[in-house]
């Protein structure tokens, strides 16, 4: 990096006055810095002033600030009809269409205007900072900065240096970034950068399982909603950023990694984003709309069953007692012989595999086998997966039994690794590639993916909570039975699974 002597930041200009632009301006403010904006687009800076000075108004009547700070505030933000407005800022943010030429364009015209002090900083959330400086004479006060919409609740900005960025640089962003009360991931310049890169496993995969008919899409997210904590399942969390953002996103950073086989994008987004199926704005997407309101699908109800005898076929104890316990709270009769009876309803508890697989390993009658899976909460969710030859009346015979105390239970067919698992493993292995790359440290992977995208707990985390080795046995398992790379384990993962180390544990 190249070395600068930089002042603290008292002075910013954001060009860009739309949602991303007046919300970076608002927290610009609230850090102390006297703020101008700057929009090319006629009405739209009055507009945004107007809307930033509201949301004040609205908090001093809330009681959360007072009179006198909201008119301080507010004597901080003023208008830059022109950019040479804001050439005597110590910041300029653009918050631009997201285009290279057109930011390279800026760029270039505000180096032109500024002070060789005034660093120079983009809020792209695809663009490669060293593309965007590469038209620069002096790229080395050039820099990422990017907030997350809205800008004022998500309390999260990646800095991103680009190769050329001077250290100086970095420093006084991130003590702007610290300024504002926001959470400052320090991140290289890869493809999607930290958050968008970590969130590309939760809504491929869901994609993926969805391309392979193994449930609907509502049925995939209540069970990552219910069994897994998430804030939104991952179709619901598309309708909501809308396709026309969400998947040419995944394609763009796919792209940019020459094709790694475990950020690939699907056709069925593809396919929906040119049909015009964008989400919520649109009035439809993988849900429909009325007045903003989702429509969520009818429940199907399945016939009651009458017990039958229940054999459990499994090599793992724990999930062998956690079955055991269910049957018997139900009080249905649990086989203790080492092979079912003729009648019996098998569970089955594989990790990864396929329930097929399990059963030609284990022997059993595939007619009357169910899976069930045993990866997470029982107490909240629990998931039961056919195979192909399973008679109806063996599934509605499971169904009966695993909601006998009002329980959600879903139903799903045959996969390697049922829906949770899967997910999470893909969401804990793109993590650990995200640390194996040193895109960014362990601690500020968690800590930005919890801010960023609302995971429960972050994903390097969530490995740990569920166990790194059960992790590696079921990206082992998909990626031999499927053939598909993009279940090959991180090294990052095998290597502390393989050591029994947190897979936050950092080298020496």
């Amino acid at each position: 990096m190249t070395h600068l002597s930089l002042p603290p930041i008292k002075s910013a200009g954001i060009v860009g006055a739309g949602a991303m632009g007046k919300g970076i301006a608002q927290l610009c403010v609230q850090a102390g810095v006297r703020t101008f904006l700057h929009d090319s687009q006629k009405g739209a800076i009055d507009n945004a002033i107007y809307f930033i000075n509201k949301i004040w108004n609205r908090q001093v009547e809330k009681g959360l600030i007072t009179h006198e700070q909201a008119s301080e505030w507010s004597s901080l933000l003023s208008s830059a009809d022109q950019l040479q407005d804001i050439a005597g800022c110590d910041l300029i943010i653009e918050a631009i269409v997201e285009k290279l030429l057109a930011k390279q364009d800026l760029f270039q015209s505000l180096e032109s205007l500024a002070s060789k002090n005034t660093i120079l900083a983009t809020n792209t959330s695809s663009l490669s900072i060293a593309a965007i400086a590469s038209e620069c004479k002096h790229p080395e006060r050039v820099i990422g900065f990017h907030f997350f919409n809205p800008a004022p609740l998500m309390k999260v900005v990646e800095i991103i240096p680009g190769h050329r960025t001077s250290e100086a640089v970095v420093v006084r962003v991130k003590e702007l970034g610290n300024e504002m009360g926001h959470f400052t991931a320090l991140t290289t310049d890869t493809p999607g950068f930290l958050i968008n890169h970590a969130g590309r496993a939760y809504i491929t995969e869901a994609l993926k399982l969805l391309g392979e008919k193994v449930a609907d899409h509502y049925t995939i997210d209540c069970i990552l909603t219910s069994q897994g904590g998430f804030r939104m399942g991952p179709f619901s969390l598309m309708d909501l950023t809308a396709l026309d953002v969400t998947h040419i996103a995944t394609e763009a950073i796919y792209h940019q990694y020459y094709g790694e086989p475990k950020l690939r994008p699907s056709i069925i987004t593809k396919r929906r984003l040119e049909a015009g199926l964008l989400g919520r704005k649109s009035g439809e997407g993988f849900y429909s709309y009325t007045d903003g309101n989702m429509t969520v699908p009818s429940t199907v109800h399945h016939p009651a069953s009458q017990p039958v005898p229940i054999w459990i076929g499994t090599e793992d104890e724990s999930a062998k007692g956690s079955i055991s316990r269910l049957i018997n709270d139900a009080g249905w009769q649990l086989e203790k012989g080492k092979s079912p009876s003729s009648d019996a309803l098998c569970i089955i508890t594989p990790l990864g595999e396929d329930a097929a697989n399990c059963i030609l390993r284990l022997g059993i009658d595939p007619k009357r086998c169910i899976a069930v899976d045993t990866f997470g909460d029982l107490s909240k969710h629990r998931t039961i997966m056919t195979n192909p030859a399973t008679l109806i009346q063996y599934k509605n015979a499971a169904l009966t039994l695993f909601s006998h105390d009002g329980t959600p239970v879903s139903a799903i067919r045959d996969s390697n690794g049922f829906v949770f698992q899967r997910v999470i493993a893909c969401i804990v292995n793109v993590a650990c590639d995200i640390a194996q790359q040193g895109i960014a440290t362990p601690a500020t992977i968690d800590k930005a993916v919890v801010l960023g995208l609302g995971y429960p707990i972050g994903p390097l985390a969530i490995g740990d909570h569920y166990g790194s080795s059960r992790i590696l046995s079921i990206l082992q398992s998909m990626h031999r039975d499927t053939g598909d790379p993009r279940y090959r384990p991180s090294p990052w993962l095998r290597r502390r699974a393989n050591l029994s180390l947190s897979l936050s544990h950092t080298e020496i």
